[in-house]
């Protein structure tokens, strides 16, 4: 479908000219304007619809299982600035992915190019997302690029999100609705449109409204919306609250009373992104909110691992309420030469255990044992043996469970429990990093033939990230986490005199995946804040609760 829909004889506009790509043969076909209409009316049916789909409140988990299907397929993805990197990485690694605050510099100015590149990509065929902050149509201005759509006869499907005052509420523990004193919600725009005459919402009727009232976008003109509730009649002690980056670990909640609230925003520095929640549920708070509580709420911590292994660490940051950073050290490329892996899986056969010391390690062999034409057949009766649980988890994702996996997770470890398996004259194939320890090889070649291949290189990353050194030159990271002596080595060597007098002085922390780990910070000349007591990136986690409690 994708070919067709991008071959030359695909655009027909109704009047038979003037679209991208389109074929001089179909243009000439005929000159009837009703013909012409039909069949460009059945072109256009056969694009892949534009979907609209909300991201929800800035959470990466409360994106929809549809929103997800979508994102999966997509070959351009027009977000909104406040969505989530996280959520982007749904997409494909080789989607189009751009911002619509780079567009235009001003939100108003950025409306038609936003709707021009949309009708555009999705009339060469390419299956577009506009990925929009909440839900699309509760303040997202979905409605306008959906009826651009239609105009343009561009199919598309609406994905509903979490809007921002659902998010904002459970997050902040605040019930929208309750029993006891809440029977209505309404949700208000505090930011009309500015070309409308005048404004349609009534505030005596707002004021007199028997529920609860959400305000979205009414930071900047919080002091009117207060001001306008209590001259009609609103009473100035309902409990009131205004959520800053709501369901983010950068939430900031203040509440009061509605007659105070200006003033308590002001003193504690709240601007937007926020909402305001206005009514008696606000009193609930204290009794319903659970993620300002949560272990690692608010912490700002860096992950420091290759950005392809960072997801599982990062995103169970987010769940315990953590603020994390990526700044990925090292990156995974393919082996300079594949020769000897390729020499090492014709030999399979010769082989008595086959060990993998990393994911990575997994997914590189056996994915070019796939590319050479072979399949799993090919490791016959050759046992395996893997480092830790997400090494043997990649070979669970293979079809393959690991013959061994010691109960701690270092190659000393590892070394030791082959030693009690293997017999002397058998041989042993190690598939590992271009660089690091040298310990399996050094232990098991006294007993045993062991040969090794680098599988896989890691090199130190080119381009340190700018935005997040400036974050850890400012002190704004309070936890740096290290995943492998080599991570240690390359990052610790690489930061400039500002962020290690930070480090050196406490302001910012290491925390050591290992033993191992800890010791090359420690050559290096610097101390470990905490130690994971498992080599796991849920060990890591368990380590930064254990420290902040």
């Amino acid at each position: 479908m994708r070919n067709r829909l991008q071959s030359d004889t695909f655009m027909v506009s109704p009047d038979g000219g003037g679209l991208p790509g389109q074929n001089e043969n179909i243009r000439g076909a005929s000159n009837d304007q009703t013909c012409s209409q039909k069949a460009y009316n059945n072109l256009m049916s056969l694009l892949p619809p534009v979907f609209l789909v909300g991201a929800g409140p800035g959470h990466p988990g409360l994106l929809t299982l549809r929103a997800v299907e979508c994102l999966r397929q997509a070959d351009l993805v027009l977000f909104d600035k406040l969505v989530s990197p996280l959520i982007l990485e749904h997409a494909p690694a080789d989607a189009e992915k751009i911002c619509v605050a780079e567009i235009a510099p001003h939100h108003d100015q950025r409306i038609v190019p936003i709707h021009e590149t949309m009708i555009a990509a999705a009339r060469a065929g390419r299956r577009v997302v506009r990925l929009k902050g909440g839900d699309p149509y509760v303040f997202g201005r979905g409605a306008e690029e959906a009826e651009v759509l239609h105009a343009a006869g561009i199919p598309f499907e609406v994905v509903p999100g979490v809007t921002a005052a659902l998010g904002a509420a459970a997050y902040a523990g605040i019930s929208l609705t309750h029993r006891a004193c809440a029977s209505a919600v309404a949700f208000v725009t505090g930011h009309e449109n500015p070309h409308k005459p005048e404004s349609i919402l009534d505030w005596n009727a707002l004021a007199r409204f028997p529920g609860t009232l959400v305000i979205y976008m009414g930071m900047s003109r919080l002091d009117r919306i207060v001001a306008a509730l209590i001259a009609a009649n609103k009473d100035p002690l309902t409990p009131a609250a205004a959520v800053q980056c709501a369901t983010l670990g950068q939430q900031r909640t203040v509440v009061g009373t509605l007659g105070d609230l200006p003033r308590l925003v002001r003193e504690e520095g709240l601007a937007a992104p926020a909402l305001l929640l206005i009514g008696a549920v606000v009193a609930q708070r204290d009794t319903l909110a659970w993620f300002e509580r949560q272990p690692l709420f608010g912490k700002r911590i860096l992950v420091t691992r290759p950005r392809q292994q960072a997801g599982a660490l990062v995103h169970r940051l987010v769940e315990l309420g953590a603020v994390p950073f990526v700044l990925p050290t090292v990156e995974i490329r393919e082996p300079q030469d594949w020769q000897p892996v390729d020499d090492a899986i014709h030999a399979l056969r010769h082989y008595d255990w086959l060990v993998f010391t990393s994911a990575n390690g997994v997914r590189s062999f056996l994915g070019r044992l796939e590319s050479l034409g072979f399949d799993l057949r090919a490791l016959g009766n050759v046992r395996l043996a893997a480092i830790g649980p997400k090494t043997a988890e990649a070979l669970r994702d293979f079809r393959l469970k690991a013959d061994l996996v010691p109960a701690r997770y270092q190659s000393e470890d590892l070394a030791a429990e082959l030693l009690t398996q293997v017999k002397p004259k058998q041989r042993v194939l190690l598939a590992r990093a271009d660089r690091g320890r040298d310990v399996l090889r050094e232990t098991l070649s006294q007993v045993c033939q062991v040969e090794q291949v680098a599988v896989y290189s890691q090199v130190d990353a080119l381009d340190l990230d700018e935005d997040v050194m400036n974050a850890l030159r400012r002190g704004e990271i309070e936890f740096i986490t290290l995943t492998s002596s080599n991570i240690a080595k390359s990052l610790l060597t690489r930061l400039d005199a500002t962020c290690l007098r930070r480090i050196e002085n406490g302001e910012i922390k290491l925390v050591s995946i290992s033993r191992v780990t800890s010791a090359e910070i420690e050559t290096l000349g610097y101390k470990v804040a905490a130690e994971a007591t498992e080599a796991t990136a849920e060990g890591i986690v368990d380590a930064l609760t254990k420290w902040v409690r």
